[in-house]
């Protein structure tokens, strides 16, 4: 018999997210990289040209945290910061050529651990979970806006 913690849905989503995540960690590794490394690449492929502090907000790292992910990534040649036309002070990061080959075996992970994850999963219960869980998230979002709003005397 399963103990009840364990249908608890805050200690299952995040047991299954530490499991998640130590199989990403470990993939990464094999790679010479980290799961930050990676998911700075996957996120600035969706949304070129962000800053590092609005790439340290989505990610919910520090920027000074970013910024030494952001020279490794550098180094090997996968990121190039550019100063934003508008404001010098601001660098702009975009991926370069480099990542495309890395990008390509990210995603391939990413449909490998996906695929380990729902194995066994009927579509409509697929389908209803990732609903539940889009619901969860929207719940939590707005709390913390309502949270701001009373932080900021609105």
């Amino acid at each position: 018999m399963t103990h009840p913690i364990a249908r608890d849905p805050l200690v299952l989503i995040n047991d299954l997210a530490r499991l998640l995540r130590t199989r990403a960690d470990a993939r990464a590794r094999a790679f010479g990289m980290t799961r930050a490394q990676w998911m700075i690449l996957v996120r600035l492929e969706a949304n070129p040209g962000m800053t590092q502090n609005e790439l340290a907000a989505l990610i919910e790292v520090e920027p000074i945290t970013i910024a030494r992910l952001v020279d490794r990534l550098e180094t090997r040649g996968f990121v190039q910061r550019r100063a934003d036309p508008s404001d010098r002070r601001i660098w702009r990061l975009h991926l370069s050529s480099a990542a495309v080959p890395m990008l390509k075996e990210i995603a391939k992970v990413r449909r490998e651990l996906t695929e380990n994850l729902i194995t066994g999963l009927p579509a409509k219960e697929l389908e209803c979970a990732i609903n539940c869980l889009l619901k969860m998230k929207d719940n939590l979002a707005a709390e913390s806006r309502a949270r701001v709003k009373v932080l900021e005397g609105q």
